[in-house]
């Protein structure tokens, strides 16, 4: 099998979410793998100068109509959380803690925060809230709590921000595909054509 491509994304972002729920069938048909990337856009904005999407005037308006129209598009559940952006701080250390011990499950970490965040519309900001849907992906909450304090996990999230931005990554979702950046859900049928074809 070729080489994995890279979904980044953020939890806060909504269309990050919208991307979750399709891109393993995307790149399952162009027989790749997925490499689950979360990170902290707040990181990449303090380069960019660039404000949450949903906190800018006009745009934040417009975004609050089309990700539940996106999201009835696909089919997808969608509750619009009462806090929202998060900040997904212990989120992203508890995924690259899992990672580390276990991909898969670090996989369907993440997937059940999206959900529970932006499917079922739960505050997943607090360390509290991410260790309690870490229980249903197996995980023991106490020792998930202890983890995302130690240093080594700390460091590893550093270390992915920086990789983000030394990839391009300004935003969530971001694939890239054997170097090659698609920025947003709706990209994801580019991404889809450019792994039937090789390119363009």
């Amino acid at each position: 099998m070729a080489a994995p491509i890279d979904f980044w994304f953020d939890f806060a972002s909504p269309y990050g979410y919208l991307a979750s729920l399709q891109v393993e069938q995307v790149a399952a048909r162009g027989n790749r793998a997925v490499r689950w990337r979360p990170m902290l856009l707040g990181v990449v904005f303090k380069t960019t100068g660039a404000v949450p999407l949903m906190r800018k005037p006009l745009h934040g308006d417009y975004l609050r109509r089309d990700v539940p129209r996106f999201a009835r598009l696909i089919g997808a559940p969608l509750t619009w959380p009462e806090v929202a952006p998060i900040g997904a701080l212990a989120a992203c250390r508890a995924f690259y803690w899992l990672e580390g011990r276990d991909p898969e499950q670090a996989k369907r970490f993440a997937q059940a925060v999206y959900h529970a965040h932006w499917g079922m519309g739960r505050d997943m900001g607090p360390v509290e809230a991410v260790a309690g849907v870490a229980v249903g992906v197996g995980v023991d909450p106490a020792e998930l709590t202890e983890a995302v304090q130690r240093p080594e996990v700390k460091d590893r999230l550093r270390a992915v921000n920086e990789e983000a931005q030394a990839a391009g990554v300004f935003g969530s979702p971001f694939i890239v595909v054997d170097g090659e950046p698609f920025w947003g859900a709706d990209r994801l049928d580019q991404v889809a054509r450019w792994l039937e074809t090789g390119g363009w």
